[in-house]
């Protein structure tokens, strides 16, 4: 590992992340984080201990003030993944690591799923001054509805089990939340003074958009996700042939994205089931430089989610665009979303008719319509993620420092 000097103040991060062209959760907000930490003046070197894929090697970024190298030393489901990974960190000349993590970053498979999430504790063990950003909080995942399991004895015993790993993931230097309330709960029931509030950030600067429904002869539906497992969008189809009947000519649904890992074939029986539809589109997974135009084209973006796992990183990228948001009334998840500022138009989870409702009062009144996109506009771009670099890399100077004493 590297060695920061009183000489050289640029850090050297390692940054551990799915990373694209990979698919694997969290990628795109991990080649956003690389991408701003290449941009920081306080940063000499990242390297991207990225995910294997069959998609190619990780994308190239070269960034305006660091070097940028990736090295692809851990596997989806591969059960020697801490180890692989403490062996590159240990190889490279880091002096800090990053890890952009949640609890199925590693695999969907409950034991390499969750040796993966040992990796923050053993590079810190070995001496690693380690971050964490972590996602969600096992406290906040159905995992029966999300795929984890098959009973609700099965589920009991993998939330024991994400309690266990919750506390060897706070074993790094700090955990960062994007959600207040997310460090509240660590702090009050694992009382973990290292948890620590770090909100999500625009990905991008943005130009102020267009609000309300864009000028087009067809008023799009945009739902874009990881689809077959608590996200399903059949409830979604239901609700705009509803729509349809309800006089409604003029839509189009456009279905974003592919399969989750834990419900391979889900969308090509989606697409089988509404095969009479000729307004659904399936654009399948989604290159980067095509999301723009999919959310600046959309009238307004759905989320038929029967539950959640935290905050919504689409919402953040449908804010970032502008656009207005159809969203599930479930648990807390209305509280977690206006914390961070958004405003959607709720439904019933799994109530077509409810969904079709939302979606109508949205799609009926422009000035709704723009009013909800400009308000999840300046939440989205409120803090951009050039400031949350700033603040992990103060607080990764500060581990730093302390392990030099």
């Amino acid at each position: 590992m590297g060695q920061n000097t009183d000489n050289d103040s640029q850090l050297k991060v390692g940054v551990v992340t799915a990373f694209p062209p990979g698919r694997n959760s969290l990628n795109e907000f991990g080649f956003y984080l690389v991408s701003h930490l290449a941009d920081n003046n306080d940063v000499a070197e990242v390297t991207v201990f990225a995910d294997e894929t069959d998609a190619g090697a990780p994308t190239e970024i070269k960034g305006s003030s660091a070097s940028v190298t990736s090295t692809t030393c851990w596997t989806f489901n591969g059960l020697l993944n801490p180890f692989r990974l403490l062996r590159a960190v240990k190889k490279s000349n880091v002096d800090v690591v990053l890890v952009n993590l949640q609890f199925a970053t590693f695999g969907d498979k409950r034991i390499p799923g969750g040796l993966g999430l040992l990796s923050p504790a053993l590079l810190k063990l070995f001496g690693v001054p380690t971050g964490v950003i972590l996602h969600n909080l096992v406290e906040n995942v159905d995992m029966e509805d999300a795929g984890f399991a098959n009973s609700k004895l099965i589920a009991k015993g993998m939330s024991f089990a994400g309690r266990i790993l919750t506390k060897i993931i706070l074993q790094a230097d700090y955990v960062a939340l994007t959600i207040p309330q997310y460090v509240e709960l660590l702090r009050e029931s694992y009382d973990a003074d290292n948890a620590l509030l770090a909100p999500h950030g625009s990905f991008e600067e943005i130009s102020e958009p267009e609000f309300g429904i864009p000028q087009s002869d067809r008023r799009r539906i945009l739902a874009f996700g990881k689809w077959g497992t608590y996200k399903k969008v059949d409830v979604l189809v239901e609700a705009v042939r509803q729509l349809e009947e309800r006089g409604f000519d003029d839509l189009t649904l456009v279905i974003a994205g592919s399969d989750s890992p834990n419900s391979p074939g889900y969308l090509e029986g989606v697409a089988a089931e509404c095969s009479d539809m000729p307004n659904v589109e399936f654009t399948g997974y989604v290159e980067e430089e095509d999301v723009a135009g999919l959310f600046c084209n959309a009238a307004v973006t759905a989320f038929p989610y029967s539950s959640t796992t935290g905050s919504s990183g689409v919402l953040h990228q449908a804010g970032s665009y502008g656009r207005a948001a159809v969203l599930p009334a479930i648990g807390d998840f209305a509280e977690v979303i206006e914390e961070e500022g958004f405003i959607g138009q709720y439904f019933e989870p799994e109530d077509a008719t409810s969904l079709a409702d939302a979606l109508c009062k949205l799609l009926d009144d422009n000035e709704l319509n723009a009013e909800h996109g400009r308000r999840n506009y300046l939440a989205a771009n409120g803090i951009p993620m050039a400031e949350i670099i700033d603040w992990h890399l103060i607080h990764l100077n500060r581990v730093l420092a302390k392990k030099k004493r």
